[in-house]
């Protein structure tokens, strides 16, 4: 079994580190080897994060170099773009069509870019651009929006929906549990 390659990419806050552990947590109970790096980035001030999973039979590093990631899986737009050069030749972009502005639009001093996903889907990426905001307002919260990208994301891997519900029960504290479930399926039955 080759190694597959996931980078979670976003803006601090939006829950990588969740959807980290919860993809974590799925991977090792179907028995696969598996790295998560840490979160990277400025997770406390709205900057660019990124974290790195991998999984196969045997993984030596958490590490994903340029032209390696099978997956990107993006909370906000711009970061899809940023990290781009990361993902493999027709590897898969999975993006939430959210726009937070970064500090140089805030303040003036660069422009948000036009025409984002069309930009990306020109360097050959498969692009599965999901309105992951508005499914996570519909199951109860804005926050699930990460889940809903996770549910998104399990419709790539033949992987038991029984295994995901096992891995968000753990990953989830209870009284949110329902909430989340919700998100996941919401994100797991949306069409692109």
């Amino acid at each position: 079994m080759k190694t597959t390659n996931i980078m979670i990419v976003g803006v601090g806050g939006q829950g990588s580190l969740l959807a980290s552990n919860l993809l974590g947590t799925l991977l090792v109970e179907q028995g696969l080897d598996v790295k998560v790096s840490e979160v990277h980035g400025m997770s406390q001030r709205g900057g660019s994060v990124v974290t790195y999973v991998r999984f196969g039979e045997k993984v030596y590093s958490p590490v994903i170099d340029k032209g390696e990631a099978d997956y990107i899986v993006s909370f906000e737009m711009l970061e899809a773009a940023r990290w781009l050069p990361y993902l493999k030749s027709r590897g898969r972009v999975i993006l939430s069509t959210q726009r937070i502005d970064p500090m140089p639009v805030i303040t003036g001093a660069a422009a948000y870019p036009d025409a984002l996903i069309e930009k990306i889907k020109a360097t050959g990426a498969l692009v599965d651009a999901v309105d992951a905001l508005k499914l996570a307002q519909r199951a109860g919260s804005v926050r699930a929006a990460n889940i809903v990208l996770m549910g998104r994301l399990s419709t790539y891997f033949n992987m038991p929906l029984e295994a995901w519900e096992n891995a968000l029960k753990e990953c989830i504290p209870p009284r949110y549990l329902d909430l989340n479930k919700e998100a996941f399926k919401l994100g797991r039955n949306a069409h692109n």
